[in-house]
């Protein structure tokens, strides 16, 4: 049951908060579309946010839904109080609305976590301790660092999607007997570029191995189905979402997980504690201890049904905005764009370049205080990809990322095309200087102070 459904007026008796309608084909709003940013010389301008990748401004329906059942909140499960049972009702269909949004199948088990970075200690935490873990080294850290490392084989980053299958393919050849495990990112969260999912998958089951998809840079940009992709486990973020409320998921395979000690020890993992021993709950619980992030769930959930029903309208947006994109970087001499797979790679909508005699923290900040344009430099939480990217350019040690997503329109990516084309040829406007918040220009007006909102 979708959460654009559990989130309507049912009746007197279980009010149910709504959110916003939105028109099939239309593309889902974002809260803070119409921010307003100073720039160093003293003009305001509309923020042009190409910091999707990091994370995902909120959607205005994810916002809604939040305000209406925040009225009601209460403690989830056990509780009899009116609140704690509608609020109850929330979370475990919020449960319902995340493992559709996957594709996972019936038995899969849908953990609530923190974000992409918790699920997959969790999955860390519930391998067997003589299985053996196959990831890239191009992985985020969040799915690089987390396996023990004598049981860890990290594969250089491959040089084309079926360089990829064959080095998983080898490395399952070689590996020891027992339990495997394949770790693989759905999309790049430096260049964008979407590995080869299923083939791997299949490499995997041919020679008995497992694997956990890391979905947290694919999920808000294309469709992931567990079962058709046939993967064991896959894990995502809410802030990349667009519900940046501090919830996450590990969704797939149970005996594992019922198999491992829970993750957190506390109340709601438990199901009986005497003065002597404890019988752990099975299933989502063992690993949800303490209260749960329940409006974090229900945030998720409310993205995942929004995303879900404009799936084919964001995916044309987002395509076209890439393409005009990377066609506008291609055509800016001193500019150098970088990728795993090569140009014609299908990608989500993030591009890493660097600019020839600037650094990447200048860049981004002349980005910002001159164009009112956000974007991320340094690496990325990929520092072993990013390194193999950038070694045959030794004057770059890091590089600019620029990633869009809903809250990006045409006139912010010719206004970034425009932007690195007057850096590249003329460099910034004002002088900068390293200081304890980055690198920011030397007379620079801009109050940047978080005003006091509490």
């Amino acid at each position: 049951m979708s959460i654009l459904s559990i989130l309507e007026p049912a009746s007197v008796t279980t009010p149910r908060p709504t959110i916003s309608r939105l028109a099939t084909g239309s593309i889902p709003a974002t809260v803070g579309s119409d921010l307003l940013v100073p720039l160093a010389d003293g003009r305001v301008t509309d923020y042009a946010n190409f910091d999707h990748g990091a994370s995902a401004p909120c959607l205005e329906s994810v916002r809604a839904s939040v305000e209406a059942a925040l009225p009601s909140y209460a403690s989830v499960h056990r509780g009899n109080g009116y609140a704690s049972r509608i609020t109850t009702q929330w979370y475990e269909r919020a449960r319902e609305e995340v493992h559709a949004f996957v594709g996972a199948r019936q038995d899969d088990q849908v953990i609530f976590t923190r974000q992409t970075t918790d699920a997959l200690n969790l999955l860390a935490h519930a391998v067997p301790a003589d299985a053996t873990v196959i990831v890239f080294e191009s992985e985020h850290h969040a799915a690089l660092l987390p396996w023990p490392a004598e049981r860890t084989v990290r594969l250089a980053a491959p040089s084309s999607q079926t360089d990829a299958v064959t080095k998983v393919a080898d490395a399952l050849r070689q590996a020891p007997d027992g339990p495997r495990l394949v770790v693989i990112t759905g999309a790049s969260n430096v260049t964008g570029e979407i590995f080869p999912i299923a083939e791997i998958a299949k490499v995997a089951k041919a020679h008995g191995a497992r694997v956990c998809l890391d979905a947290a840079q694919l999920a808000p940009h294309r469709q992931v189905d567990i079962a058709t992709l046939d993967v064991d486990w896959v894990a995502l973020s809410g802030h990349k979402l667009y519900a940046p409320y501090g919830a996450g998921a590990l969704i797939g395979r149970s005996d594992w997980l019922d198999a491992a000690d829970p993750y957190l020890y506390g109340g709601g993992a438990t199901h009986a504690v005497t003065d002597t021993t404890v019988v752990w709950a099975t299933g989502s619980a063992r690993h949800e201890g303490g209260s749960p992030n329940v409006i974090g769930a229900i945030a998720l959930a409310s993205a995942c049904a929004a995303i879900s029903k404009h799936r084919d309208a964001i995916e044309q947006h987002e395509r076209s905005l890439l393409a005009r994109l990377r066609t506008g970087l291609a055509q800016i001499d001193k500019v150098t764009t970088y990728s795993i797979f090569g140009a014609d790679a299908d990608r989500v909508g993030t591009v890493c370049f660097t600019v020839a005699g600037l650094t990447s923290t200048l860049v981004s900040a002349a980005l910002s205080a001159e164009y009112g344009i956000g974007v991320r430099d340094g690496k990325f939480c990929a520092h072993p990809l990013v390194g193999h990217l950038l070694a045959d350019s030794p004057e770059h040690g890091t590089a600019v990322r620029a990633s869009l997503g809903l809250g990006t329109t045409r006139e912010h990516v010719d206004r970034l095309v425009s932007a690195v084309r007057t850096l590249a040829t003329t460099g910034p406007q004002s002088e900068y200087a390293e200081t304890a918040h980055g690198c920011q220009p030397c007379d620079d007006p801009r109050d940047l102070k978080a005003p006091q909102i509490w």
